[in-house]
């Protein structure tokens, strides 16, 4: 059994990271927040790498945070908010990302997923937050980012009653994009990452960054903002290459500038 708690593999323009603490069902130590966070950083520079997938091995996604990272004396060292920074460099990775959710994917394992841009769910999947039973609460950015992407009303179920649902329940509250057998998993977000990475890379920056941003502001700072996203994209080599590929009716090659 490989002892990484990180596996990252690169194909043709796609880098899946795995989870790898499947005894503790990818549950969130300190190391493995520490391995997360540096290799985003590096796919963040590798240019080389155009969309990413985010699973865990074995029966988990991830199982939220480790009930036993409280007794690292490391972890300790840091507060929680600094212990798990790499869930606002994830979703803020200038690159689309696809969260493979292949098991139990619970509090601080949601959270990572919801970091995501996309999230493909095998039928067996479980989701939830269940950090009321615990007499605490989410803290890296559940009950804010829950919400806003499936809206108050059931965000409140899932957070108050801290109960799971299955992965069928999750597509239909807007939770998951897509819910497929688990043997067709990998296979689904393999398909989906592979087309995104065909994609000019600036236009998913700006995209992203129109849609996350755009979140924070008003209607009228959000329409501005994109308004100046799309004359920036417009002045691009890539968007030229579009445009001229699209009169040639052949398949653009973008490089990125």
């Amino acid at each position: 059994m490989d002892d990484r708690n990180l596996l990252v593999e690169r194909e043709e323009g796609v880098c899946t990271i795995t989870l790898n603490r499947p005894n503790r069902l990818n549950a969130l130590n300190y190391q493995l927040a520490v391995e997360l966070d540096k290799s985003l950083d590096q796919i963040g520079e590798d240019p080389t790498i155009r969309s990413v997938i985010i699973t865990g091995s074995g029966r988990g996604f991830c199982a939220g945070a480790d009930i036993k990272d409280r007794f690292d004396p490391e972890a300790k060292k840091l507060p929680i908010y600094k212990r798990y920074s790499f869930f606002n460099k994830l979703e803020d990775l200038e690159k689309p990302v696809v969260a493979a959710i292949n098991g139990v994917c619970n509090g601080g394992g949601l959270e990572l997923a919801l970091c995501c841009d996309f999230r493909v769910a095998a039928e067996e999947a479980s989701l939830g937050f269940g950090e009321v039973k615990l007499g605490v609460i989410p803290a890296g950015g559940g009950a804010v980012k829950l919400p806003r992407l499936i809206g108050p009303g059931r965000a409140k179920v899932l957070l108050y009653f801290g109960n799971q649902i299955d992965a069928r329940e999750a597509e239909r509250l807007g939770l998951v994009n897509k819910t497929v057998p688990a043997n067709e998993l990998m296979g689904e977000a393999r398909k989906w990452a592979t087309e995104l990475a065909e994609r000019p890379l600036l236009s998913i920056k700006m995209l992203k960054s129109c849609i996350n941003q755009g979140l924070e502001m008003d209607l009228a700072g959000a329409l501005d903002y994109e308004k100046r996203c799309a004359e920036f994209l417009l002045k691009t080599d890539d968007a030229k290459e579009g445009i001229q590929a699209f009169v040639e009716k052949r398949k653009p090659v973008f490089k990125g500038r």
